[in-house]
C-alpha cells in the first residue's frame, strides 16, 4: 500500500512540473523585452506539424522555422498584430491557435455547438417517439393476471 501511495505521489509531481519549452538558446533574443514578446506570441501560433501544441513547446522542424520568423519580425520592429498577421497571411489562419470568427473559419467555430445542439435535437426526438402511444389501452384486471400467468410459465 505505502508503495502505491509512494508511486502515486511521484507520478502527481512529475506530472504538475513546468510545460516544456522547445525554445533553443540559439534562438533565444539579446533583448528580454523582445524575447519576451516572442515567447507570448509564439504560444499564441499552432505547430502545424502537431496541430495540438504551440510552436513554443514543438521540437517540429517547422515549429523551429516558426520560431524564427516571428523572432525576425520583431526585430524588424513589427507590432504584436503585424507579426500574427504577417504569419497568418504565409501559413492560413489555421495557425493561430484562436482564429478569428470569420467565413473561413465559421465551421471550425460551429462544428462544435452544432454537434452539441443536433445531438440534443436527436436525443429529444428519440425520447419522444418512445412515449407510450396514447391510442392503446391499459390492461384489464382479467389480462394482467392471464399475463402473469404467460410469463411464469415461460421462466
Amino acid at each position: 500500500m505505502t508503495l502505491r501511495l509512494l508511486f502515486a505521489a511521484v507520478l502527481l509531481v512529475a506530472s504538475a512540473g513546468p510545460p516544456l519549452q522547445a525554445v533553443e538558446p540559439s534562438e533565444r533574443l539579446a533583448d528580454p523585452a523582445l524575447e519576451a514578446r516572442a515567447r507570448t506570441l509564439s504560444k499564441e501560433l499552432r505547430c502545424l506539424v502537431c496541430q495540438n501544441q504551440s510552436i513554443d513547446e514543438s521540437n517540429a522542424d517547422l515549429a523551429h522555422d516558426l520560431r524564427l520568423l516571428l523572432r525576425q519580425r520583431l526585430v524588424a520592429g513589427d507590432t504584436d498584430q503585424q507579426v500574427l498577421a504577417y504569419i497568418a497571411a504565409r501559413y492560413g489562419v489555421f495557425v493561430l491557435l484562436d482564429p478569428p470568427f470569420a467565413p473561413l473559419t465559421w465551421a471550425l467555430w460551429l462544428t462544435p455547438p452544432v454537434l452539441v445542439f443536433g445531438g440534443g435535437g436527436l436525443l429529444l426526438l428519440r425520447a419522444r417517439r418512445r412515449r407510450p402511444d396514447p391510442t392503446v389501452r391499459e390492461l384489464t384486471p382479467d389480462e394482467s393476471v392471464r399475463a402473469t400467468l404467460l410469463l411464469s410459465d415461460r421462466r
